[in-house]
């Protein structure tokens, strides 16, 4: 099933509301971004892999690599009413460095107590100097079940928390404490997609529901970063051939073997500056977006 691709009638760039919003809380919600079709197509799609992997003892499961496992993925990551925002921010020197799906069924009783607070980027949270440390990457989180009441697996986090450094916690991840002051617990319908800064500090709640929660995950970067994603086999699969450019850039299949071109140094060998440019969206007003 094909349902989106960079050919789509309009991308509309993050306006001046969202910038500032985005800028303010670290994170947008956008509500029915997915079609009730889609939703189920993709949520299918997440059965399957949960059926087809190993999964944790309590029945979970949190994939990596989610296009790598899941092919039928693929036009989430340019979807018109999505990626926009991710450029808009990052500028067109991008790609995905760290994806997942996660299923998460409805556990019989809450966990143990487990501080699972944290600001995507591992190592970067500890090896960079300023303060605050700087976005590097953005992510979008594509929901396919109903997590409209809270308890049901919620991405949980603190507006404007993005600027903020370290989180007091406990000694050990396994010492009860209190939940962080201003944390609220992201409420959104199947269909929604919530657009964060990675330095946001977030967590996911316990799924003590009865509906089995299902969100894909896919992170976006500069191309001078490494990714994480295992998608080095990835030009050389069947499907490979379909994807538009800006797809393949997106999954790691443009650049030359020096790296140079991941510095950005020729933009023109870059598919999404070119799509940019025939469109008559790169905007001198954004660093990152400046022809």
């Amino acid at each position: 099933m094909s349902v989106t691709t960079t050919a789509a009638p309009t991308w509309t760039p993050m306006t001046s509301e969202q910038r500032e919003q985005f800028d303010t809380d670290g994170y947008l919600v956008l509500r029915g971004v997915l079609s009730p079709d889609e939703v189920r197509h993709y949520s299918s799609v997440l059965d399957a892999a949960h059926a087809g992997h190993p999964r944790a003892s309590d029945g979970s499961l949190h994939l990596l690599s989610a296009v790598a496992n899941c092919p039928e993925l693929v036009d989430l990551i340019d979807h018109p009413a999505t990626f926009p925002l991710v450029w808009s921010v990052l500028g067109w020197n991008i790609h995905i460095y760290h994806s997942h799906l996660d299923v998460h069924p409805p556990l019989t009783a809450p966990k143990p107590d487990w501080w699972h607070w944290h600001q995507d980027g591992g190592r970067q949270n500890r090896e960079l100097e300023t303060d605050p440390r700087p976005r590097l990457s953005v992510k979008l989180a594509y929901w396919l079940s109903d997590v409209s009441r809270t308890g049901r697996g919620n991405l949980t986090l603190i507006p404007g928390s993005h600027k903020t450094n370290w989180l007091p916690g406990p000694p050990k991840r396994d010492v009860p404490w209190p939940t962080p002051d201003g944390a609220r617990q992201v409420t959104v319908n199947a269909g929604d997609v919530v657009f964060f800064d990675r330095r946001i500090w977030h967590a996911r709640s316990d799924n003590l529901s009865k509906i089995t929660r299902k969100c894909v995950f896919l992170g976006y970067t500069y191309r001078w970063i490494s990714i994480r994603d295992e998608v080095g086999a990835l030009p050389g699969k069947p499907w490979w051939a379909r994807l538009n450019p800006v797809q393949q850039q997106l999954l790691g299949g443009v650049g030359g073997s020096d790296g140079d071109h991941s510095w950005g140094h020729y933009p023109e060998t870059t598919p999404l500056y070119t799509e940019l440019l025939d469109r008559g969206l790169l905007d001198p007003d954004h660093p990152p977006l400046i022809p």
